[in-house]
């Protein structure tokens, strides 16, 4: 079972999922009704039908249903029903939803939801521990991501019940006009609970595909409730801490004691890390280790012989239980748990110390001089990790700046803070001192449309024409190209996608954003330089009439119909790489063209057209890489015969009556059937056949030789 917490995601099963809204048997409680929205790309419904709940139990396409109510022991649980390969490809979002309409979901006992997977698997579980004066709720959300389906815990509230939520959501609602909406309610944080005793056991059953209610099962584990100051996720942002912060205070836990012992916080910690200071007397060896869920030995926090030792750890507790750590020590001791806001600053001064311990750093970007004393000779291991504030919930995402052994003298960089600098091994004297380099302001291209930066920075570029793509011309001085280097692209979840790469793309040269329209876009740059990213009118870029030749990666405007398009790589490199694409305003995807694959052979493949759009050739390849583009008629490309060999991309026609096609390769291969713009509706796979076909044209990408065979 997967718990998650408030603002959390997780991936889910790409296939027939159940869902339950839970809620403790209480007399008395207010009654939940539960409803279903299936939202576009604007986050909008399309119509009314888009809103799915216990009058109106079935959305149109089938992929969603309201079930009705199942009544358990002493749980209720209201159930939708989610085919997610039925979800029709402009819904990107399904949002699960309820309402109080004689009450407010702070009275609602043991408010949770749950989703089982068609195996009766329970792939996500979501308890609403801050609900307060909302009458209507967005528990959660499915959302497309990378063809796949995840789902999110949102705990968004309204005072304004289920008709406030639905109108925010683009539904007109025919009932008097209903006041103006307020934001969503800030709930009340809890009180922090007594420690939770472990969840009992709990089987569900195997989902049944049959109309029926699905019962509620007779229990629902608890999952222990962390207290934290919650947000209200009304505005996209990025998932990283406001400026400045590294934590949530927490009153510090200490424990003493001689010999060995077990330090126990029973009192609930906020969600992160937290740091474990321990201090001892003499030159005994100390070993600290967590405790696991059974009682064992799990990670070790301190382990050194340093006379005196008064250092400190990053440790991430536990989110299911008590935070629980061994000590093995014969004199006395003192284990310290603190918040992140007990760190030790690192400012413009040197910071002097010894043995590990754990450095907050607030400034700008800057180098960090380390100096290292090697453990008065002895010859000491020393290692320093940076964390940056926005993984702080994975310890293991950390880069490391130092790690060697004996006297170190060296100078490291660091990007902007908040973040953490842990000395995790060093049993000796070492400095830190920072120098901060000179600050460049991205958000000065919010006047010039020239964004400028060092370093890795997300920023936000915002559109000069919305409702119209723009160019962005990228320069990236002195950086390799390579992975190092790479633009992603930043959703309103905090999710990433790949964008402009230095190994596809090269150090400069020109794409396309903003090809949907929208007014910005918030993307993240990792680069250990400086950078450029300049946005330019999309008139800019040439417009390709016949062929065409240049350098690098480029963008180029095509207003013809569809076609089909020779590229052709025309500089000598043994390994450069050349790709292109199609890019269609308003519809925002793109569709490959061709990829040279390293080869200097010509290459044939389409160019899809979105009618009524803007279409946008776009080429990929290293600055120095020189390429040839020309459009060809569709009769260049050779017409399926009985068996019909061909290497890497290329384009085939069939013209005869229907008939079964064959897929063999030697290498990863798939055939895209096109749809009369040219644009790629179908997948073909060698390990699926034989496909009926009849008047197709076929797109074939592959790694190596194919063999194409049609039968009768």
């Amino acid at each position: 079972m997967t718990h998650i917490v408030k603002g959390a995601n997780t991936p889910v099963p790409t296939g027939p999922l159940r869902v339950a809204v839970c809620r403790r048997k209480v007399p008395g409680t207010p009654a939940v009704d539960v409803s279903a929205l299936l939202l576009d790309a604007t986050g909008k419904v399309r119509g009314d039908a888009d809103l799915v709940f216990h009058n109106q139990p079935a959305h149109p396409s089938g992929a969603v249903r309201h079930l009705g109510t199942g009544d358990g022991v002493d749980q209720l649980a209201e159930w939708l029903e989610l085919d997610l390969p039925r979800v029709e490809p402009v819904v990107q979002r399904v949002l699960v939803a309820a309402s109080c309409d004689d009450g407010t979901f702070g009275a609602v006992p043991g408010l949770a939801l749950q989703t089982v997977a068609a195996d009766g698997t329970i792939v996500a579980h979501y308890d609403v521990t801050d609900a307060a004066g909302e009458t209507a709720f967005v528990l959660g959300e499915f959302y497309r991501r990378n063809g796949a389906w995840k789902f999110r815990a949102v705990g968004q509230g309204w005072e304004s019940g289920l008709a406030g939520l639905a109108t925010d959501f683009g539904i007109v609602v025919a009932q008097d006009p209903v006041p103006v909406m307020p934001g969503p309610v800030a709930p009340v944080a809890p009180a922090a609970p007594a420690a939770p005793a472990a969840p009992p056991t709990m089987a569900y059953a195997a989902v049944s595909k049959t109309d029926a209610p699905m019962a509620v099962p007779a229990h629902i584990p608890p999952v222990p409730s962390i207290p934290s100051t919650p947000t209200v996720p009304s505005t996209p942002s990025l998932p990283v801490p406001a400026p400045q912060a590294l934590g949530a205070d927490f009153p510090p836990h200490t424990q003493s004691g001689r010999g060995n012992g077990v330090v126990s916080v029973d009192v609930p910690l906020p969600p992160g890390p937290v740091i474990v200071e321990a201090q001892i007397r003499g030159d005994d060896w100390l070993l600290v280790e967590t405790l696991n869920r059974r009682n064992k030995d799990e990670d070790t926090v301190f382990n050194t012989t340093l006379r005196d030792f008064h250092g400190r750890a990053l440790v991430q507790p536990p989110r299911d239980r008590p935070l629980r750590m061994k000590v093995n020590y014969d004199g006395d001791w003192t284990i310290r748990v603190l918040p992140l806001s007990a760190a030790r600053e690192l400012g413009t001064q040197t910071l002097k110390g010894r043995g590990v311990d754990v450095i907050a750093y607030r400034g700008t970007m800057a180098d960090v001089k380390v100096r290292f004393d090697g453990g008065a000779d002895r010859g000491e291991w020393f290692v320093l990790n940076c964390h940056e504030a926005e993984h702080f919930d994975d310890l293991d995402e950390h880069e490391m700046l130092c790690n060697e052994i004996g006297k170190l003298k060296q100078t490291v960089p660091v990007p902007d803070g908040p973040l953490l600098l842990v000395i995790e091994h060093g049993d000796g004297n070492w400095e830190l001192t920072a120098k901060p380099l000179p600050v460049r302001d991205p958000s000065a291209g919010r006047q010039t449309g020239a964004y400028q930066g060092r370093g890795d920075k997300t920023v936000t570029l915002l559109n000069p024409r919305p409702g119209r793509p723009a160019l962005v011309e990228y320069d990236f001085p002195g950086a390799k190209a390579d992975y190092s280097l790479e633009v992603r692209i930043v959703d309103e979840y905090g999710d990433e996608d790949e964008w402009l790469t230095g190994r596809q793309r090269g150090t400069r040269g020109m794409a396309v954003l903003f090809a949907d329209g929208r007014a910005e876009q918030t993307v993240r740059v990792k680069c250990a330089g400086d950078w450029t990213l300049r946005l330019l009118p999309e008139e800019q870029a040439p417009l390709l009439t016949g062929p065409a030749e240049g350098r690098g990666s480029s963008v180029l405007r095509y207003q013809g119909p569809p076609t089909l398009m020779t590229v052709q790589r025309t500089s000598r490199g043994d390994d450069e790489h050349l790709s292109a694409w199609s890019l269609n305003h308003p519809y925002g995807r793109s569709a490959t063209i061709a990829d040279t694959l390293g080869r200097r052979r010509p290459t044939l493949g389409p160019v899809w057209v979105d009618p009524g759009g803007t279409c946008f050739i776009t080429v990929r390849a290293a600055e120095d890489t020189k390429w040839r583009l020309e459009p060809a008629p569709l009769s260049a490309a050779p017409v399926l015969g009985a068996r019909t060999p061909g290497g890497w991309y290329g384009v085939v026609r069939h013209t005869g009556p229907e008939a079964e096609l064959v897929v063999v390769g030697t290498a990863m291969i798939h055939v895209f059937e096109l749809d009369e713009n040219l644009f790629p509706h179908r997948k073909l796979t060698a390990s699926s056949g034989p496909h009926r076909i009849s008047g197709s044209i076929l797109h074939v990408r592959s790694l190596g030789e194919w063999t194409l065979e049609l039968r009768p």
